[in-house]
C-alpha cells in the first residue's frame, strides 16, 4: 500500500518530506506569518479575527488545489480526510469520482453543533463520503443527532505502545496530572477547585498552554494552591511518559472530549484516569474497573475521587493495570490499522 499525506504548511516545515516511508506534501495557504492555524490546537480561536478568517479561507481553498494536484499526480484509489472541516470540505471540492473516507475527531463536531450553516456543510461532506468514521461512540452519537440516518463507524486512533509503557516503581503519592489545551472547554478551573479541597500535600502537574493560562494561574493564587501546582507548558510527546508514570492519576475534567487520547496514553503507562462522565472519555474509562467517573461539574465528587486514589494505592494500581490491559486491546496500532484496511476494502469493493 502506498500512502501520500497532503497537509498544511507551517514555519520550520519542509515542503516535502518522508516520514517512516510515507510521503508528506505540505501546501502554502497564506503569507508565512499567517500560517499558524494548523498544529497548534487554536484554529477556532484564531478564526475569530479578520486575519484568521482570511487564513482559514486560504487553508480550505489551497487545500482543495493541493489535493486536486495530488490526485492528478498519484491517481489514488481513495482519499481519506481527517476532520470534516477543513479537510473534508477541501476534499469534496477536489476528489471528483475518487471515493472519499472522512474521519471525525471531536473539535470538528463541536464546531458544527448548534450552528445551522456548519451542520449543513458537515452533512454535505458526510453525504459525499463513501464511509464515515468517528474516533469514539460519543462522537458517532453526536453525528447521528445532527445528521439522522448517517452511518458512522467507530474507529479509534492508535497509540505508540513502544513509547507509552509502565515502570516498576510506584507513582508519587498525591501527585495528579493534567495534559491538554488550557481553555474553558478542558475544565482546568474545576480541577484547581478540586485540588483546593484535597489534602495540602496533594500536588498537580499541568502540561499544556492556551488562552486561559493567565486566568488559571491567577485562580490558583486565589484558591491558595499556587505552590502546589507546577506549570510545565507544552511538552514534546516523548516527555509525557515520565509524567504519566509518576502521577497518582490523570485528571480529565471535561465532558466534551472527542475521545481523550491522553487517558489512553496514561493508562498505557499504568496510570488510571479520573474524569467527568461525559463525551468520548467514556469510551476509555468505562467504569470503576479502569478509573473513576464523576458527574460533570461536580467538583466535590472530583475531589473525593482524587482523595480516594491517594488513600487506596492498591485499588489505584489495580485500576491502572486493568486500564492498561484494555487499552492494549483497543488502541494497538496493528488493530487500528486493520480496522481501516477493512474499511478501505469495503469502500473499494463498492466503488
Amino acid at each position: 500500500m502506498r500512502v501520500t499525506v497532503v497537509v498544511p504548511s507551517a514555519a520550520g516545515l519542509d515542503a516535502e518530506s518522508v516520514i517512516d516511508g510515507v510521503a508528506v506534501r505540505r501546501y502554502r495557504y497564506a503569507p508565512r506569518a499567517w500560517e499558524t492555524l494548523a498544529y497548534t490546537g487554536t484554529m477556532a480561536s484564531q478564526a475569530s479575527g479578520l486575519r484568521g478568517l482570511a487564513a482559514l479561507a486560504g487553508l480550505v481553498t489551497a487545500g482543495s488545489f493541493a489535493l486536486r494536484k495530488a490526485i492528478a499526480h498519484d491517481a489514488p484509489n481513495l482519499v481519506h480526510a481527517h476532520w470534516w472541516f477543513p479537510g473534508g470540505l477541501s476534499a469534496i471540492a477536489s476528489t471528483g469520482n475518487t471515493p472519499l473516507v472522512t474521519t471525525l475527531h471531536g473539535s470538528d463536531v463541536r464546531l458544527a453543533k448548534g450552528r445551522s450553516v456548519a451542520v449543513g456543510l458537515m452533512r454535505r461532506v458526510l453525504n459525499r463520503s463513501a464511509r464515515v468514521s468517528a474516533v469514539s461512540e460519543y462522537l458517532a452519537r453526536e453525528v447521528a443527532s445532527m445528521s439522522p440516518g448517517q452511518d458512522v463507524q467507530v474507529a479509534p486512533m492508535p497509540i505508540d505502545l513502544t513509547l507509552f509503557t509502565p515502570v516498576e516503581s510506584a507513582a508519587d503519592r498525591a501527585r495528579f496530572l493534567f495534559v491538554g489545551r488550557l481553555n474553558a472547554q478542558k475544565g482546568v478551573a474545576d480541577l484547581l477547585h478540586a485540588l483546593a479541597r484535597c489534602e495540602p500535600t496533594t500536588t498537580l502537574d499541568i502540561v499544556g498552554d492556551g488562552e486561559a493560562a493567565a486566568t488559571l494561574r491567577a485562580l490558583a493564587v486565589t484558591l491558595g494552591v499556587s505552590d502546589r501546582v507546577t506549570w510545565h507548558g507544552v511538552r514534546a510527546q516523548a516527555e509525557l511518559p515520565a509524567l504519566y508514570r509518576r502521577a497518582t492519576a490523570l485528571v480529565v475534567p471535561s465532558d466534551k472530549e472527542g475521545l481523550g487520547l491522553v487517558a489512553v496514553e496514561a493508562a498505557c503507562c499504568g496510570a488510571p484516569t479520573i474524569a467527568y462522565d461525559g463525551g468520548g472519555i467514556t469510551d476509555v474509562v468505562h467504569g470503576p474497573d479502569v478509573g473513576w467517573l464523576v458527574a460533570p461539574g461536580n467538583i466535590s465528587a472530583l475531589a473525593e475521587a482524587m482523595s480516594e486514589a491517594v488513600a487506596n494505592p492498591a485499588e489505584r494500581n489495580r485500576r491502572g493495570a486493568a486500564a492498561r490491559a484494555r487499552m492494549h486491546e483497543r488502541f494497538d496500532p496493528a488493530s487500528a490499522a486493520k480496522r481501516y484496511v477493512d474499511l478501505y476494502r469495503q469502500v473499494l469493493k463498492h466503488a
